[in-house]
């Protein structure tokens, strides 16, 4: 992650100075990258909701941004597997707002790792939205964090 903040050889991928020390997301209009605070098997969850859901008191760091979705498909990706290669979700089409909040978490079976960093699930919560707003830190996380 921070490697794209500051190497001008890499695209951008929403990952500036800011994305990698406070909001931990890199936004693009078609995408949102969530950071993570390992770098080997995290857990994360997606669900679409018709309306915002309650924010979850329990999590670390929460924060909000717009996602276009025209054609109504999202693609799930990581580094190890190619966006097209991906998983797809259904969701409505159009303008969307993505939550990311970081949920403090035991390490997911089948993490035999042991390397650093937090385990956080990561849960991801996505509803159709009318207007456009700005990315939105709800809760700040303590920095450094990773």
């Amino acid at each position: 992650m921070t490697e794209h903040a500051t190497d001008p050889d890499l695209p951008p991928a929403g990952w500036t100075e800011e994305a990698v020390h406070l909001h931990r997301i890199g936004v693009e209009p078609h995408s949102v990258s969530v950071g993570t605070a390992r770098e080997d098997m995290v857990e994360s969850m997606i669900t679409v909701h018709e309306s915002a859901p309650a924010v979850e008191a329990t999590a670390e760091h929460i924060v909000e941004a717009d996602l276009a979705a025209p054609t109504g498909r999202l693609t799930v990706s990581s580094p190890g597997v190619h966006p097209k290669d991906g998983p797809g979700i259904t969701v409505p089409a159009g303008l969307l707002r993505v939550r990311v909040s970081y949920l403090p978490c035991d390490p997911p079976a089948g993490d035999t790792d042991g390397g650093p960093g937090d385990h956080y699930l990561y849960r991801i919560d996505v509803w159709p939205t009318a207007r456009t707003r700005e990315l939105d830190v709800l809760k700040q996380g303590p920095n450094p964090w990773a």
